[in-house]
């Protein structure tokens, strides 16, 4: 890599870091793009040579998530996996909380992007719908493989999907909530587990 090209790799890397600490410490829709700037000690014009926007800048944190997620849930449990079971559904919730820990910053971004969007309401529909479509797959296995559901596998996937981001935002950011990780990630569980496998 050229030192032109690597240093422009640089700037895009620490503006991302330096959003991520705005995203923590102001939340997304109080951090301007000349926080992130001043943060990472860059000029405000830099930020224009890599991202479009802060909703730009964001949708590219968001993919790097949905990359590190993919590959948590594949690390954790079998091919021919099992919503049913409760040691894969466990997998699936605890590759989910995991990665939501460790992006904290961005998933406080995109849940404060995703309530403001009052000039299309539909975003945060489609939003969900598509960071849960890995989970709505698995859902649509067991249904062809004639196992009940609680309803739509879409409609399923985006109420696990909106459940576990909801209470991520909340209590990852709760310094005194009191709950360990291995506690969230058994009770959310045998909470979904109740639903999928209890269905008539």
């Amino acid at each position: 890599m050229g030192v032109r090209k690597e240093r422009s790799a640089d700037t895009a890397a620490a503006l991302k870091e330096a959003a991520k600490r705005q995203f923590v410490e102001r939340g997304y829709l109080n951090t301007k793009i000349t926080d992130i700037t001043a943060a990472a000690g860059r000029a405000t014009g830099s930020f224009y040579e890599h991202f479009a926007s802060k909703d730009d800048l964001l949708r590219e944190l968001e993919a790097e998530l949905h990359e590190q997620a993919g590959a948590g849930i594949l690390e954790q449990h079998p091919a021919d996996h099992d919503l049913t079971n409760p040691e894969h559904l466990r997998a699936h919730v605890a590759a989910a909380w995991n990665t939501m820990q460790a992006n904290l910053p961005v998933v406080i971004a995109l849940y404060e992007s995703a309530i403001a969007t009052g000039e299309d309401p539909g975003r945060l529909w489609q939003e969900l719908v598509t960071s849960t479509g890995t989970l709505r797959e698995h859902l649509e296995d067991l249904r062809r493989q004639g196992r009940s559901l609680p309803g739509d596998p879409q409609l399923v996937a985006a109420a696990m999907g909106a459940l576990l981001s909801s209470l991520g935002y909340a209590l990852l950011r709760a310094d005194d909530a009191g709950f360990s990780d291995e506690e969230v990630i058994d009770t959310l569980t045998r909470l979904l587990l109740t639903g999928l496998s209890g269905a008539e």
